[in-house]
């Protein structure tokens, strides 16, 4: 079973909460993750995970605390002087999966252009609901939507996070593609660090 996310805009405030894009709230102890050029990777999302606990029904992922998702995305975002992974598995640099099972104490990590512009697309609130383990769009566990010719690089592994295009946000993975942070099969407990990255594209 996976988790799809729907992912909607937001005048409220949703800092602590689970929210897309915007500015990640983080322990006083993490940073902000950069790739190898010392640029700020894209915050993609944070998610509360009692938020989605009812809902992981296989018991895949820890039911407290947060978890957060950073990639070199800017590219796929229409800025085509930045970086481009490309198709297939990422660079460990180029990506980054936290987690902290204690959010009693997060600060908003803020982060503004010359001109005073945040260096952020505006937070989106998110909301949960099942889907299938191969669905499309954007979701939380389960199998890469996009599988043919993938098959020997999924084995042992499942989708802990899914990201499919989205005309909205000028979001696109080259042709109809999406983008998977792939980990091991076995029940996560709070490491994270054996993720991977991988970009699927027809």
């Amino acid at each position: 079973m996976a988790i799809k996310i729907n992912i909607r805009p937001s005048q409220q405030d949703l800092a602590g909460k689970s929210h897309w894009w915007g500015f990640p709230d983080l322990p006083e102890t993490f940073e902000w993750p950069c790739n190898n050029d010392g640029d700020l990777l894209t915050f993609i999302c944070q998610i509360c995970l009692e938020d989605i606990a009812d809902l992981d029904v296989d018991d895949r992922l820890p039911h407290k605390g947060m978890l957060w998702f950073f990639a070199d995305l800017d590219y796929f975002l229409g800025d085509l002087d930045a970086p481009c992974g490309g198709s297939g598995e990422w660079e460990p640099s180029t990506f980054n999966v936290l987690y902290s099972a204690d959010c009693s104490d997060l600060l908003t990590h803020e982060y503004y252009w010359e001109d005073g512009e945040p260096a952020v697309l505006p937070a989106e609130d998110i909301a949960f609901e099942a889907a299938m383990e191969t669905d499309f769009g954007f979701k939380l566990l389960g199998m890469p939507a996009m599988t043919e010719g993938y098959e020997n690089e999924n084995e042992g592994l499942i989708s802990l996070l899914q990201l499919d295009e989205e005309e909205r946000w000028g979001l696109r993975f080259f042709d109809c593609g999406t983008v998977n942070f792939m980990v091991p099969t076995e029940r996560l407990i709070d490491d994270f660090s054996n993720a991977s990255f991988v970009l699927h594209s027809s």
